[in-house]
């Protein structure tokens, strides 16, 4: 299984639209800060929005996604022409609809996605804080299908559809991590995700890494796998991720060992050397640095959670 699928799998996930905006005019939505667990997401399927994420602005287009992995409160302004038309919220069975009352310019969808303790939270722990990918429309779009099948269950609101909207939320975020080929948009100096890297070797050293996390890898290794010095791979790598190649390493298997932690009974001996740490004491060491917290909590808290 490739990289990304199998860290989506082993997230976990609970996705879910919260508001579908179909809005003429100017308009300011306020989002409050989520709740820890919860990461919010907007995907646009028409007209133009612009996001106002702490001190940073992103424009957004018919097309456009934007996950933010640790938004705090966070603004949407829609982008039109005139006054803000008046518009009434009302709560359909799959979510609410904020609608105005002439013809709409914006068709903006607001959901979230929602994680345990475990390998989801560390998912997006090693996201950019801002996540935005620019697919657009067109027929030949990735988004183009997704988004018509997003709009038909929405306006239909029959039985299933709130499943079939998490189904298609999953999706969403598959072709997000995969990333939309264009890099990070002008307007912002943003990261794209590890999980977007474009070039070859750099995705052979994730799908490495990802699949093979016990192996006893080194940069040196590492470089091999990708074909190039152990410098240049660093530069790269750390140029299109944001990240260090050893910091990727160290994070990916403590993401691996938070999804073996809560998912089977397994010791912590046996998953520390599943995940390549021949010591438990250094296991435990690493997990704490990139965690917080020790994986015998973390597989309580999980418990915990589980049972109330």
């Amino acid at each position: 299984m490739d990289a990304i699928s199998t860290i989506i799998r082993m997230a976990r996930l609970e996705a879910a639209i919260d508001l579908r905006c179909l809005l003429a005019g100017s308009h300011v939505l306020d989002n409050p800060p989520c709740a820890h667990g919860r990461v919010p997401f907007h995907v646009l399927l028409e007209g133009r929005c612009v996001a106002e994420v702490g001190d940073r602005t992103v424009d957004l287009r018919a097309g456009d996604v934007l996950i933010l992995p640790r938004a705090g409160r966070h603004r949407m302004r829609v982008v039109a022409d005139g006054p803000p038309a008046p518009a009434e919220i009302y709560s359909a069975d799959s979510m609410d609809i904020f609608r105005s009352v002439s013809t709409p310019v914006v068709d903006l969808f607001c959901g979230h996605y929602e994680f345990r303790p475990g390998a989801g939270e560390l998912l997006f722990t090693g996201l950019p804080d801002i996540v935005h990918a620019s697919f657009g429309l067109a027929a030949g779009s990735p988004l183009f299908l997704l988004g018509q099948l997003m709009r038909n269950e929405a306006t239909i609101d029959g039985p299933g559809a709130g499943a079939l909207l998490a189904s298609l939320c999953d999706a969403l975020l598959a072709l997000v991590l995969r990333g939309d080929g264009n890099g990070s948009p002008a307007s912002v100096k943003l990261v794209a995700p590890w999980t977007a890297v474009a070039d070859a070797g750099l995705r052979a050293v994730v799908d490495a890494v990802v699949n093979e996390p016990d192996k006893q890898w080194t940069i040196a290794g590492l470089a091999r796998v990708a074909g190039v010095s152990r410098a240049t791979l660093t530069r790269h790598f750390s140029a299109a991720t944001g990240m260090g190649v050893a910091d990727f390493l160290t994070q990916t298997r403590m993401t691996i060992a938070a999804d073996l932690l809560t998912t089977t009974g397994r010791t912590l001996d046996d998953i520390a050397a599943s995940v390549g740490y021949r010591s438990p004491s250094a296991f435990g060491k690493a997990f704490r640095t990139v965690t917080g917290s020790t994986p015998s909590r973390l597989r309580k808290d999980a418990a915990d959670q589980l049972s109330g």
